[in-house]
């Protein structure tokens, strides 16, 4: 109890200022863990890793839909006047403001089914299989995925973030001496 006020009083204040700090460092891209990390530390340096991503990812679809909200908004504005190639121009960005949309919404997805996956092998997986069982459930729905997608298309904002997700475990979640 906080004694000035009889208001229940938890240190944990003081510590959040420390995890966000922590998470902050943890999730750097250029982390360097020594050897001897302990295995709860990778598993916070990819859980921290991916929390900023996924809120990466959140503003980049705000941003995106914004960017398209304004373009729709400008062509209701402008006149009819326009000549046949500036509407051309215009449906061309309306079209690429669409896919970018598309394209974050796409890797915002692909962090909350990692994030989802990993707290699953976190409650089914003990010890220090954790992050390799993680890495190899990842890893087998890149391959799902890139057995579904058309020849023509090589890759996909959702394909790219895990593959992503999966080059972060690599760097940190596995110690050399493994």
């Amino acid at each position: 109890m906080d004694r000035d006020n009889n208001i229940p009083f938890s240190e944990d204040h003081e510590s959040s200022d420390d995890e966000s700090g922590s998470d902050e460092l943890l999730s750097d891209d250029n982390l360097r863990l020594p050897e001897s990390a302990n295995m709860l530390v990778r598993l916070h340096a990819v859980r921290a890793w991916l929390s900023r991503r996924h809120d990466e990812a959140t503003i980049e679809v705000g941003e995106a839909a914004i960017a398209l909200q304004e373009l729709m908004q400008e062509d209701a504005v402008e006149t009819r006047s326009r000549r046949r190639m500036q509407q051309m121009e215009e449906a061309q960005r309306f079209q690429r403001a669409q896919q970018a949309l598309a394209g974050a919404q796409q890797r915002l997805s692909a962090y909350e089914e990692a994030q989802s996956i990993l707290e699953d092998c976190v409650a089914h997986t003990s010890g220090e299989r954790v992050l390799v069982e993680y890495y190899l459930t990842l890893e087998e729905l890149v391959m799902q995925s890139q057995e579904q997608m058309d020849q023509e298309e090589k890759s996909s904002p959702w394909l790219e973030a895990v593959s992503d997700v999966l080059r972060r475990i690599e760097h940190v979640g596995i110690s050399d001496e493994e």
